[in-house]
């Protein structure tokens, strides 16, 4: 049974409801928002792998000057910084891990991190090459050292 309208009540006529073109018009204003704030959003995603970078590469040289004050040398160059997650076979006063994970060796770009041992009188190496993985660069892909 149909309910029968009054006469004061309101009818649904054609005109009402979004048209096609007010639809597209709300999607090119949504479409434009998001053109001007993803590149500054993006500019904020770099700059916080960079800033993890740097906070990592000083979690990693902490870890070998542990390592360094625990065996009472440095990690090789053959050793890497696997010696500080798992223990080398010729040391008797390592007491590791260092580090929790082999991933922590990684870079926020997921390339290893690059480690040298030091040379005569010199600081060991601890660094990454950046967002584009290759020595040099500026701004964002500039090459990132542990206490810098």
């Amino acid at each position: 049974m149909r309910k029968s309208l009054r006469a004061d009540e309101p009818r649904l006529t054609a005109d009402e409801g979004y048209t096609l073109t007010e639809m597209l018009v709300v999607i090119a204003i949504i479409g434009l928002i998001a053109a001007v704030l993803t590149p500054a959003l993006m500019g904020q995603l770099g700059r916080s792998r960079v800033k993890a970078a740097q906070l990592q590469l000083d979690t990693v040289a902490s870890a070998v000057e542990a390592f360094h004050d625990d065996v009472g040398r440095y990690p090789s160059e053959s050793e890497g910084l696997a010696a500080l997650v798992t223990e080398p076979a010729d040391t008797s006063a390592w007491t590791g891990p260092y580090l929790k994970t082999t991933k922590a060796t990684l870079d926020p770009w997921g390339r290893p991190i690059v480690y040298h041992p030091p040379q005569e009188g010199e600081d060991p190496v601890v660094m990454s090459y950046g967002a584009d993985g290759k020595p040099g660069g500026s701004g964002l892909k500039r090459d990132l050292r542990a206490g810098q």
